[in-house]
This record gives C-alpha cells, sequence and structure tokens, in this order.
C-alpha cells in the first residue's frame, strides 16, 4: 500500500487533498441543512445516525473516485502508445461509474444509510470544482 502512495505525483495528491477538504466542508453544510430541515419538519426530514453515515461513507466514495480518476490520468499520460492510454481511460472510467452505481444502491437499499445524505456528497466535487472558478474569476477581474 505504502508504494501505491509512492508512486503518487504531488500534482493529483494536491488536487485529491482540495478535493477532499471540499467534500469534507460541503459534507458539513449538508449536515447543517439537514438539521435545519429536520427542525422545520421533523415528521419528514430526518437527522439521525443514517444522514451522518450515509453522508460520511459517500464523501469517502467521493474522494476515492476522484483520486483513482487522478491516477488514471497519471497512469494515461505515462503511456506510450495513444490506443493503451485510451483503453486505460475508459476502463476507468467505466470501473468508477460502477463504483459510483453500486454506492447508489446500497446508500437506496441499506437501512443504515439515509439514500440523499449518501448520494448528495457524489455531486460535492462538482460544485467545489465551480464554485471555486466563479471565486477566483471574480477574485482576476476584481485585481484586474
Amino acid at each position: 500500500m505504502s508504494s501505491l502512495f509512492r508512486e503518487v505525483q504531488p500534482a493529483v495528491k494536491k488536487e485529491t487533498r482540495r478535493v477532499c477538504v471540499m467534500t469534507l466542508t460541503e459534507m458539513i453544510i449538508m449536515w447543517i441543512v439537514f438539521a435545519i430541515l429536520h427542525i422545520i419538519m421533523p415528521e419528514t426530514v430526518p437527522f439521525d445516525y443514517t444522514v451522518i453515515l450515509g453522508g460520511i461513507v459517500g464523501s469517502l466514495i467521493t474522494v476515492l473516485n476522484f483520486f483513482l480518476m487522478g491516477m488514471m490520468v497519471q497512469r494515461a499520460v505515462s503511456c506510450e502508445d495513444e490506443d493503451s492510454a485510451r483503453s486505460r481511460v475508459k476502463a476507468s472510467y467505466s470501473q468508477r461509474l460502477l463504483l459510483q452505481m453500486l454506492w447508489v444502491v446500497v446508500a437506496i437499499v441499506a437501512p443504515c444509510f439515509h439514500f440523499a445524505a449518501g448520494i448528495i456528497p457524489l455531486f460535492f466535487p462538482s460544485i467545489g470544482i465551480k464554485l471555486t472558478g466563479i471565486v477566483n474569476r471574480k477574485n482576476q477581474n476584481e485585481v484586474g
């Protein structure tokens, strides 16, 4: 396992750390929203261990998916053959999509997870990256 992490390029480590922090922040915001909705509509929106557990596992799946994507890009770039790189990318995409689909099924079926709290984190990196782009663009416009 340690040899796997020694082979990870600094850019993959940095971006995975960034996505991890974004995901953690958004997970906490999600929990706050669940808590507020639970106060407003306690019979409709729960706030219990299933929400917490769903958020944690969903976030872990999300960060793992991003890390695996980074590793795929790292390996695809090192391929000499374009066809080999293309097949690596396709295989990785299929495997990561399968991982996410399996998690969605587990989040819906397993009673220990709140389905929404487990599925929502899958969207966190996309949301975080878009918000970061908007903030960076706004800061560039104010400076320039």
